[in-house]
């Protein structure tokens, strides 16, 4: 039940390198780079009170909400290519998410220590309650790991929404030409690929435990 799940993961996975692989190597006409872009994007906004700031790592881009900080990794941060000026502009778009409370974005950051809480307990509860044969137990972990599936399904929104207030800025402020567009939003959704993938991964985790459970019965 889970090997099609991980294939799709490993599948995606390969496509968002393989994309970011080839667009990176291609430079935007406008020169900029991916923090400029950022920059740029959000001051257009009005927003004047977001950092951005680079961090370590390979594609390890993220907005922080809580600090206000846009931390881009180097490669984002002071690349000039398609794919760079991409992805800065996706965090953007979570920004503009905030600004605007996006109501998906605001419920998944509600549910995120409740998600980050089950997701320690779900598998040691579980298979705790199929050991002592305790049915409590072992729902009680399955309704916890439900929480991490809601979380997968509430991203898929918010992630498909920044791509596409970053293309909409990218293309309508006049920063990337129409092919680049295409390169850009060639990356993002390969991107998008990884977080369906892990939904579905999620889902079919899941299904095994409710399998699990019943077959005790």
């Amino acid at each position: 039940m889970i090997g099609p799940a991980l294939l799709l993961a490993l599948w995606a996975q390969g496509k968002v390198s393989s994309a970011y692989e080839r667009y990176s190597r291609v430079r935007a006409a406008n020169g900029l780079t991916g923090a400029q872009v950022a920059e740029s994007l959000l001051r257009s906004a009005g927003i004047h009170d977001v950092r951005i700031e680079p961090i370590r790592g390979h594609l390890t881009d993220h907005y922080d909400p809580r600090r206000k900080v846009v931390r881009l990794s180097e490669g984002v941060y002071y690349g000039s290519s398609v794919a760079a000026q991409g992805i800065a502009a996706h965090e953007v778009g979570h920004v503009l998410q905030h600004a605007t409370g996006y109501v998906w974005l605001g419920l998944r950051n509600a549910i995120i220590p409740a998600t980050q809480f089950g997701s320690q307990l779900a598998f040691p509860l579980f298979f705790l309650g199929l050991i002592l044969s305790l049915r409590p137990l072992i729902d009680l972990g399955i309704l916890l790991f439900s929480l991490a599936v809601i979380f997968q399904v509430v991203t898929l929104p918010v992630e498909f929404n920044a791509s596409a207030r970053a293309l909409a800025s990218l293309a309508g402020g006049g920063y990337l030409q129409p092919a680049e567009v295409r390169g850009a939003r060639s990356v993002l959704q390969a991107a998008a690929l990884t977080y369906v993938a892990a939904m579905v991964m999620a889902v079919m985790q899941l299904l095994y435990l409710l399998s699990l459970r019943d077959r005790r019965e």
